[in-house]
C-alpha cells in the first residue's frame, strides 16, 4: 500500500457532499501538501497530490465560483 493511502492517514470528506457516492476525499500531510481521492475508490484508486500554493489557489477559485457551470 502507498503513503497516501496507509490508515494512518486522516481522510476525510466534506460535509456538503452527497450520499450518493460522487464524493471526493483528503488529506493533509506534510508542510500544507493536500490528497485528494475519490471517496468510491478509498486505497485502492488514484490519488493525486497538490502542493500548499496549488491547492491555496484552487480553493481560491472554486469558492469564486470560476469552476461552476
Amino acid at each position: 500500500m502507498d503513503r497516501y493511502g496507509s490508515a494512518g492517514l486522516n481522510w476525510r470528506k466534506s460535509a456538503l457532499s452527497s450520499m450518493n457516492g460522487n464524493c471526493v476525499e483528503i488529506c493533509q500531510f506534510d508542510v500544507g501538501s493536500v490528497a485528494v481521492r475519490d471517496s468510491k475508490h478509498n486505497a485502492a484508486g488514484p490519488v493525486l497530490v497538490f502542493g500548499a500554493q496549488a491547492w491555496r489557489s484552487f480553493l481560491s477559485k472554486a469558492k469564486a465560483g470560476r469552476f461552476d457551470s
